[in-house]
């Protein structure tokens, strides 16, 4: 295949980011997780930056919009199987480690086996094949203790391990990135590397539950509608994962460290902001859906009241409510960073600026989710592709 093929699936933004000149990257790269939106895009944004070979491992087959490109090698299998882990990573020259239990969802026993064990696989095995570079995907939820995050740096936050986390999905991410942060070394060279809420086109998880909420009329603004926090676009996130790689080297200030990389600058508050509820409002009526505004505000009393009994009635009947204490703190406090440790020592800068890359975003959801949105979703459950995948991973981790 041609070394400027590109998949069919980029939106026009991304097709005209990706024929940019960046650095080169290495030759065979190995990636876990490597078929969801934020592995699915590093992926094929290492084969267009020239990766002769690419091994991807999930625990879910490739998805219909996955790349089919010969450079990409797709495999079936469990992060939690060290034997599968050391076929991948044997003869790569780094690895991408972005298999993960996401969100609050999961039963907490997976959280154990993919975020935390799952990790000390891929470390174990890169270690027995002398793989000697790992670019881990981490999440700032790590550091959150329930405070305002309010333009911090790294250092500004909490350090791990915290006594207490917000959620089960923090605790083991944190458990898993201490792992390998503490294993770096001259000889085997880690780096973690996290974004903050994560969009842009194919996204399955963050946007979908938001604007279905906004779709059926049942998402009021909650608070005063004020919080601050940023984005990272996808393709900004995978370019900070891939340029992290290049920092991997003997004396860097970069081995063992962990950074945040977002839109930064490009945001509408140039600190590194915006106002969640204001963009939320744009893509609920680009939608062509009712103003959230325009409804009776939440105050924040009442809304931990009543995801007080939404958790109660969730632990009594099984069933997933999506208001929960924790979503309720996520989306009422401040969740914004300083960016400028990601721009000193890896040469970080956004590739698509916020104002591009949410205009983008929000085309392709009115062109590709618009028509199978079902305004008869209700306030049990997730959008269905969040779902399957967690039931996929449910049944199929060992």
């Amino acid at each position: 295949m041609a070394a400027d093929a590109r998949s069919e699936h980029l939106s026009p933004l991304q097709l005209r980011t990706s024929r940019r000149a960046f650095p080169p990257v290495p030759a065979v790269c190995a990636v876990t997780g490597g078929t969801g939106f934020v592995g699915g895009r590093l992926v094929e944004m290492l084969v267009e930056r020239g990766a002769r070979k690419v091994r991807v491992l999930d625990i879910v087959p490739p998805p219909k919009n996955a790349w089919a490109d010969p450079r990409i090698e797709y495999i079936v299998g469990d992060i939690c199987d060290l034997a599968t882990v050391e076929r991948l990573v044997n003869g790569v020259d780094c690895v991408w480690h972005n298999a993960a239990a996401v969100g609050p969802f999961h039963p907490v026993k997976l959280y154990f086996k993919v975020n935390h064990e799952g990790t000390l696989n891929v470390i174990k095995a890169c270690k027995k094949a002398g793989v000697k570079k790992v670019v881990m995907s981490s999440s700032p939820s790590t550091r959150f203790d329930g405070s305002d995050v309010d333009g911090l740096t790294e250092d500004a936050m909490p350090k791990l391990p915290q006594p207490r986390y917000l959620q089960t999905y923090a605790e083991t991410k944190a458990l898993g990135e201490k792992a390998m942060t503490d294993a770096c070394t001259d000889d085997f060279m880690t780096i973690a590397v996290a974004p903050h809420q994560v969009y842009g086109p194919r996204d399955n998880l963050f946007l979908p539950n938001l604007l279905e909420s906004c779709g059926t009329n049942r998402l009021r603004v909650f608070g005063d509608g004020r919080n601050r926090i940023c984005f990272t676009h996808v393709d900004n996130y995978a370019h900070g994962l891939i340029i992290a790689e290049r920092a991997l080297k003997p004396g860097s200030p970069a081995l063992g460290k962990f950074y945040i990389v977002t839109d930064a600058q490009t945001h509408p508050h140039p600190e590194g902001y915006l106002y969640f509820w204001d963009v939320l409002e744009q893509a609920s009526l680009a939608m062509g859906f009712a103003s959230i505004k325009a409804r009776t505000r939440l105050p924040l009393w009442l809304l931990k009241i009543l995801a007080y009994i939404c958790e109660l009635i969730g632990f009594l009947t099984g069933l997933k409510l999506k208001l929960s204490l924790f979503n309720v703190r996520m989306l009422t406090m401040h969740r914004w960073f300083d960016t400028s440790a990601a721009k000193r020592d890896l040469g970080y800068e956004p590739i698509i600026s916020f104002d591009d890359g949410w205009h983008d975003t929000l085309l392709w959801f009115k062109e590709f989710w618009l028509p199978s949105f079902d305004a008869k979703s209700g306030v049990t459950g997730l959008a269905e592709g969040t779902q399957n995948k967690i039931d996929i991973q449910s049944a199929g981790t060992s």
